[in-house]
């Protein structure tokens, strides 16, 4: 893929989550923009958390690892790698909290012409030994 800065493009998030046995869809439409320096991508966009624009930056490593930050109020930063149990640390007004993300199943695929992207997480989230929830994030872009 050529070098690409500050490409425009256009999002479609859907996340599903599982927590105490309750399932919760989340749907977002968003402009985002696509900038890649050296071998890493970063997706970026703003998500509306009660009215506030909440920055979210997808950053897909070389590796093929996926590493996920918001930044608000509460800043989480979520590192996501198939297969494996990565630490992670939820920051509120309140503390840090102790996390770590379990990734049993994860694609990316990206094309050129048009430039476009697919990304499929399935991840468990847990607090120590107890586990928070199950997610699945479903984003596709495109310019």
């Amino acid at each position: 893929m050529e070098e690409r800065n500050g490409t425009m493009v256009q999002i479609h998030l859907e996340t599903t989550t599982i927590q105490d046995g309750k399932s919760q869809d989340y749907v977002l439409d968003v402009d985002g923009q696509l900038v890649e320096i050296g071998n890493t991508l970063y997706l970026r966009y703003k998500e509306d958390n009660d009215g506030k624009k909440v920055p979210v930056t997808i950053k897909i490593l070389p590796s093929g690892d996926l590493k996920i930050t918001r930044t608000a109020e509460n800043k989480s930063q979520l590192l996501f790698s198939q297969g494996k149990r990565v630490s992670a640390v939820y920051r509120t007004p309140y503390g840090a909290v102790d996390i770590e993300t379990v990734t049993p199943s994860m694609e990316i695929s990206l094309f050129d012409n048009p430039l476009r992207g697919d990304i499929k997480v399935d991840y468990l989230l847990y607090g120590g030994s107890e586990l928070l929830g199950k997610y699945n994030i479903s984003l596709q872009f495109t310019v």
